[in-house]
């Protein structure tokens, strides 16, 4: 198997910015195998720093994953992508976190690619990506696949990602409405995964408040539970009672893949003394794609 490294620009390589926040948060997770499935290729990942360098310019990250393949090739593929983007984000040098995003998706994409070819009973196997940053004031997401990252903000609810699906072209291209989607036997056909060396991640930008509520979930909660329900369950219990009641609807329901959850509530947005104004004042409820 070819070594994996990072390639890294000069310019990349600067002085680390101040932390000028400290995002407070609450976070839950569940996982379940569902009804019909006899393992579980769903993961979640995330990792709370503490020291102010990698909090003014890594911040908090969260990541779910969606393993495919077969023959537990799935649950390796989600393993390896979930545990790898983290240790490649959090270990790159640039000071913005943009590029090391990207970097770790990348490398991520490489490891499962190079262990699918190496080993003949994972061939194929891949997975989804959906990760939420939490950078001082702002939040990131990064997305490969059909697992959704969703902020529920003053009682509304807003998928924030785009689903990597054929249904979903489709949609945007106008060839079939949602509903038709909704229901289309191709609806669970991947155009990106992690797995496939060539597919890019969507990055997007958001503005961070407090009273935002965040869930990472993969499709086995989004097959069964409607954004309707998710914004209700979201908007009335704490975190973990929301984790818990997210994934017993969507097994009410049928059960039928792994379904796992994550939700993260910013409590506070807390300044750090003499950090200086925030560089995105002024910017609420604005999103951006990089």
């Amino acid at each position: 198997m070819d070594e994996i490294t990072a390639e890294y620009q000069t310019e990349q390589l600067a002085a680390l910015p101040p932390l000028r926040v400290r995002p407070k948060v609450t976070v839950a997770a569940k996982t379940d195998l569902g009804r019909l499935r006899e393992n579980n290729e769903d993961k979640f990942e995330f990792f709370l720093p503490e020291d102010e360098a990698t909090l003014a310019t890594r911040g908090l990250a969260f990541v779910v994953c969606d393993g495919m393949g077969g023959h537990a090739a799935g649950q390796i593929a989600s393993e390896l992508a979930s545990k790898t983007f983290l240790d490649v984000y959090y270990g790159h040098p640039s000071t913005e976190p943009e590029p090391a995003m990207r970097s770790a998706v990348a490398a991520a994409n490489r490891l499962v690619a190079d262990v699918a070819q190496a080993v003949p009973s994972r061939k194929g196997m891949g997975t989804t990506l959906s990760a939420l940053l939490l950078i001082q004031d702002q939040a990131f997401t990064v997305q490969i696949g059909d697992s959704r990252v969703y902020r529920l903000r003053q009682g509304t609810l807003e998928q924030l990602t785009r689903d990597h699906s054929w249904v979903e072209e489709a949609v945007r291209s106008r060839l079939m409405t949602r509903e038709e989607a909704e229901v289309h036997p191709y609806r669970h056909m991947l155009t990106r995964a992690i797995g496939n060396a060539d597919d890019p991640p969507d990055v997007e930008l958001f503005d961070l408040q407090a009273g935002d509520v965040f869930l990472l979930c993969t499709d086995g909660l989004t097959n069964h539970v409607s954004d309707e329900s998710i914004a209700l369950t979201l908007g009335t219990h704490g975190p973990s009672e929301a984790a818990w009641r997210l994934v017993q609807a969507a097994l009410a329901d049928g059960g039928s893949d792994n379904c796992t959850v994550l939700v993260v509530r910013v409590d506070a947005l807390e300044p750090v003394p003499d950090a200086g104004p925030s560089a995105d004042e002024g910017t609420a409820g604005i999103g951006r794609i990089l």
